[in-house]
């Protein structure tokens, strides 16, 4: 196989939920491209975000509703305001969360930027979303946005043929558009709580449902469509500048998802369509009880029987939304941890041994020239360095982890082989400055004599320069570090909820200041995109 298809090169992780925008949430509007032109203007090559998929219960983008869906929350108002079929006063009127003021203004005010909202207020460095609301009002606008659209592609063929177009020819959307449409219906339960009719997918049952809520399938398939539309469009934007898009894929998928109902012989699952052993990762330091996921596992044997053609489907179609794609728990292709359903934690898992290669052979056919970043981290398996080294696939190494236990540290920047990929911190971890605030003096002792300071103000600066500097192929930091914030802009802590996910970054933060700080590592250290 060829060895990495990168070049020396730095990249910058920035979740679209947590770009700068007046309706709650990041999406693909007009911070998205801004954030492109500083990704350009930095000369970094790589912008990554995290899985773009709409999430369920606990808002994580790693649990989701589909493998392939486009999260409907990230679609930009402002546009569908311009594309009339949305009133400015309509969106301001809604309480989209994080200080934003709903206000009543006449649709002329609105046109002429006569009114205040708290986004026009800096509120320090962060602002948060408020999923409550989100769930809330998002799709109460949305609808209002698909009534118009039918009423446009009466008298507008292009847009009535177009929207045609993407449905025949995106094949999971049938599947999908059918599912949130049946999940409206229950209530949003999970399916494992509908009728067996639907449950178990009687084809009879299915026909019959189809026909009873086509309009509110069709909603869906608009609301993939717009995704989408939105998405290409900044993506061609990015590319433009021969700048690329990283995308995460999680390994697994959630129980209540699309994928689990509508393929359920590609999962362990038993006569009750139920999980009898789920996901997770034994204990580590992020939990002395270890990690229960809750996805289904995969059947791996039956999955082989077809050429691992759902695996095919879902690469094939990242690759479309994507320039480079991470794979997260690489390991779990290896060797995956099993945990007891019954169990409350993972303590009692057990290892059982993957399809490997088999199953990478099909990907790399499906990858063509788009490339793959292996998130290696966790349990050392010296399978999965003979994996990676005969699928040219670039490791991950995270400077936050190189500090503790001996000098062969595998996160040590003098260990460090050309073929990895090097982040500050990943979405799991502390940002940088958290990371080094709390700490006594006697546990940072090693880092600041392998940095070369004593001082912690510059600590933040020695992890860039350590990073920049080492031979790493790529070197990625999280937006909240370039900002240099500390923990209240920590993204995720595993094995916890309610506080994940929310961090969002407020308009203008990333100044002048900032993009010459990048240029200037970029250009140092011989990772300008040219």
């Amino acid at each position: 196989m060829n060895k990495t298809k990168f070049k020396r090169s730095a990249g910058i992780l920035m979740p679209i939920s947590s770009l700068p925008s007046p309706y709650g949430i990041g999406s693909l509007g007009k911070a998205a491209y801004e954030f492109v032109d500083f990704v350009k203007e930095s000369k970094h090559k790589y912008w990554q975000v995290l899985p773009l998929g709409p999430t369920t219960y606990g808002d994580s983008p790693y649990q989701s509703y589909s493998a392939n869906a486009g999260n409907p929350y990230f679609i930009d108002l402002d546009i569908l305001i311009e594309e009339k079929l949305l009133l400015k006063s309509e969106v301001l009127a809604l309480d989209w969360g994080d200080g934003f003021v709903p206000v009543e203004v006449t649709e002329q005010q609105a046109l002429l930027g006569q009114y205040e909202t708290a986004y026009d207020i800096k509120l320090g460095d962060s602002r948060y979303v408020s999923y409550e609301k989100m769930y809330k009002n998002r799709y109460t606008i949305l609808r209002t946005a698909f009534k118009r659209f039918l009423e446009l592609i009466k008298t507008d063929k292009s847009k009535a043929d177009a929207f045609s177009k993407f449905i025949k020819e995106t094949k999971w959307l049938e599947d999908y558009a059918l599912y949130m449409a049946l999940k409206a219906e229950n209530d949003h339960k999970s399916w494992a709580s509908w009728e067996d009719d639907f449950r178990y997918r009687k084809e009879k049952a299915l026909k019959a449902k189809e026909e009873e809520l086509k309009d509110e399938i069709c909603f869906w398939q608009f609301i993939q469509y717009k995704f989408f539309e939105q998405w290409d469009k900044l993506k061609a934007y990015a590319n433009s500048f021969d700048i690329e898009i990283i995308g995460d894929i999680p390994i697994y998928m959630g129980y209540d998802s699309v994928d689990v109902w509508a393929d359920q012989e590609q999962f362990q699952l038993d006569e009750n369509l139920t999980p009898t052993k789920v996901a997770g990762v034994p204990p580590d330091d992020f939990s002395a009880d270890g990690q229960k996921w809750g996805n289904p596992l995969y059947d791996w044997d039956k999955m082989a029987k077809d050429d691992f053609k759902w695996w095919r489907d879902r690469v094939k179609w990242q690759t479309k939304l994507y320039d480079v794609i991470r794979i997260d728990h690489f390991l779990g292709i290896i060797k995956y941890y099993t945990v007891p359903e019954a169990d409350e934690n993972a303590k009692n898992g057990s290892y059982k041994k993957g399809p490997g290669q088999a199953l990478l052979d099909a990907i790399n056919e499906e990858l063509g020239d788009k490339k793959l970043i292996a998130e290696d981290l966790g349990v050392y398996l010296e399978e999965v360095n003979e994996i990676l080294e005969y699928n040219g696939y670039p490791g991950m190494k995270v400077l936050e982890f190189a500090f503790g236990g001996s000098r062969d540290n595998p996160h040590l920047p003098y260990n460090y082989e050309k073929n990895c990929v090097v982040y500050g911190g990943t979405h799991d971890n502390e940002t940088i400055v958290g990371f080094f605030k709390d700490r006594p003096d006697s546990e940072l002792a090693y880092a600041f004599d392998y940095l070369g300071t004593k001082n912690r103000e510059e600590l933040l600066d020695k992890m860039f320069r350590a990073a920049y500097s080492s031979v790493a192929v790529l070197t990625i930091f999280g937006v909240w570090d370039i900002l240099g914030l500390d923990n209240h802009a920590r993204i995720n802590m595993p094995s916890s909820t309610g506080t994940n996910w929310k961090w969002r970054m407020t308009k203008g933060a990333l100044d002048e200041k900032c993009l010459n700080v990048m240029k200037y590592y970029a250009s140092v250290f011989d990772r300008e995109r040219v």
